[in-house]
């Protein structure tokens, strides 16, 4: 069994093993594509291959798309070599249930996978036709938070960047360079209309990607590299879009467990590729069954029917209390306090958290309790149902492989936004009061614990990284397991840009440092005081 489109043409026998194959003519998609590409994809990644193209061998399986997918890669060019050519573009996707049991899908939706570099004269000059063609409505993305940045933290620019702003639409070297190159290859065509959406998990994203495009179209023009009238094309929201969206799918590196049950099934050649610039890639994606893509309906040049496959299309505001109602409420607090007090209990594994009967009933107080009276109800999704799922069927998935110490990474920099919206929520309504707030503080309280270093075994464990970690560890440096002064975590709690709020002046500091002492009290004392909460 070979994951080509050769080795799939025995559809006996690959459906004999469990496997949905493609039910398209996958002759007749590919020439249409090539002929009117719709839709080009950047970040040829796992969350790509489980998620995007998934829809559209959805839609095509359906018969709603006749068209598939166009994918480029601009950073790792080896993935695009190594593990998509030879197989054809072809991969499967394997689907990890909750009850334990996974679904296997052969996706062959991708009809064209490109290496996004400029120097590579085949590949780029089919992107330059592809931007060019009247067909494309949609340039997608999936490139990392850090692919939209033109600096560093500390403002130097990023590799490429000043020699693209002063060479201009011309060989570029840097990841946006390269799309913005493109963009401007289609507006020198007839301004074609487009939309640019980054698919990315980072809040208001679409404003990430305009800032990028936007600042290199502005220097072209003011060093008249480019075409005039290009930065007015950026900006013509009728010409070019940067919609909003909110994604939501966990998908973990391609994990030995799944490549064992695929090799056992026949298939062959499942080896995966560690390319030189450490990406991990396999012929196959491993992710949860839950998965959520809300998308800011503006698309210049008209889209596909993408709801046909649970996409949700609507206004910015709408995706923003979408985002706001994970990030603040559903989900992303829900994962903070299991990864401080996991890390604290010795855990290894979230998906272990709940099934501890004394994490799970504060996992829910936290989520039911505390965040739903303020969570901002996007209308599209119920909050109820949102937060159902997560405790119910995405946090005790027994294949996902998430540790308290990955999520534990850069608390200082979560706190704010996951619990600090639902303090500021509690202090602007007459009828709640933060007095009723219970765990909220418990896990400010267990993470200056965390802090301290010292497990509840009493032995010291390693923390995660985080930038403000050394700063923050001074606050509990001369507390020690049975210490009866912690007035040393004072102003740690006032300040509102790790908390979001002043605790003090909030009415919780009294809360979370009753809390502290207890949970500092000896070996054991995290256990008995989320026993006794």
């Amino acid at each position: 069994m070979k994951l080509t489109i050769e080795g799939i043409k025995n559809t006996s026998e690959w459906e004999a093993k469990g496997y949905s194959l493609p039910k398209f003519d996958r002759a007749a998609v590919e020439a249409a594509t090539k002929a009117n590409p719709f839709w080009i994809h950047f970040g040829a990644g796992n969350i790509f291959r489980a998620f995007q193209a998934n829809v559209v061998q959805e839609l095509l399986n359906k018969g709603v798309l006749d068209r598939g997918l166009v994918v480029a890669e601009g950073y790792d060019y080896e993935i695009i070599e190594k593990m998509y050519r030879p197989h054809d573009n072809i991969g499967v996707l394997v689907t990890l249930k909750s009850s334990g049991s996974v679904e296997k899908t052969v996706v062959g939706s991708i009809m064209e996978a490109l290496a996004a570099d400029s120097t590579n004269e085949k590949d780029w000059a089919r992107l330059c036709e592809i931007f060019r063609s009247p067909s494309l409505q949609m340039v997608t993305f999936t490139i990392t938070e850090k692919g939209y940045l033109l600096r560093n933290a500390a403002g130097v620019s990023m590799p490429g960047v000043e020699d693209d702003f002063a060479a201009g639409p011309v060989l570029p070297k840097s990841y946006i360079g390269k799309v913005v190159t493109l963009l401007h290859e289609r507006y020198v065509n007839g301004e074609l209309p487009v939309a640019m959406v980054s698919m990315d998990n980072c809040s208001h994203n679409g404003d990430k990607l305009y800032a990028a495009v936007n600042e290199f179209a502005k220097e072209w023009e003011n060093r008249g590299v480019c075409k005039p009238g290009f930065l007015d094309y950026v900006n013509n929201s009728s010409k070019v879009s940067f919609p909003w969206t909110m994604i939501d799918k966990i998908t973990p590196r391609p994990d030995a467990k799944i490549e064992k049950i695929l090799a056992d099934d026949g298939i062959e050649q499942l080896e995966p590729v560690i390319t030189s610039k450490k990406t991990y890639v396999a012929p196959f994606v491993n992710a949860e069954e839950c998965q959520y893509l809300v998308i800011e309906d503006n698309f210049p040049n008209g889209r596909p029917e993408l709801e046909k496959a649970g996409l949700y299309f609507t206004d910015r505001a709408t995706v923003d209390k979408v985002e706001k109602m994970k990030v603040c409420t559903c989900l992303n607090p829900l994962h903070t306090f299991l990864a401080v007090s996991g890390c604290l209990l010795g855990y290894t594994l979230i998906a272990d958290e709940m099934k501890d009967p004394d994490l799970l009933r504060l996992v829910k107080r936290l989520g039911y309790e505390e965040g739903l009276p303020v969570v901002v109800d996007p209308g599209i999704i119920k909050p109820r149902d949102f937060i159902d799922e997560v405790v119910n069927i995405r946090i005790p998935n027994p294949f996902m492989p998430d540790t308290p110490q990955r999520i534990a990474c850069d608390t200082s920099q979560k706190l704010s936004i996951r619990f600090g919206e639902t303090i500021k929520g509690y202090l602007g309504r007459s009828d709640l009061h933060v007095a009723d707030l219970k765990v909220i503080p418990l896990v400010f309280a267990l993470w200056l614990r965390y802090l301290t270093g010292i497990g509840d075994d009493g032995k010291p464990f390693e923390l995660s990284p985080d930038p403000l970690l050394e700063e923050c560890r001074k606050y509990v440096s001369g507390i020690k397991l049975g210490s009866s002064d912690i007035s040393s975590v004072d102003p740690l709690l006032h300040r509102k840009e790790i908390f979001g709020v002043d605790l003090f002046e909030a009415g919780l500091a009294d809360i979370v440092k009753e809390y502290f002492a207890k949970l500092t009290a000896g070996k054991a004392s995290v256990r008995e005081v989320l026993k006794a909460l």
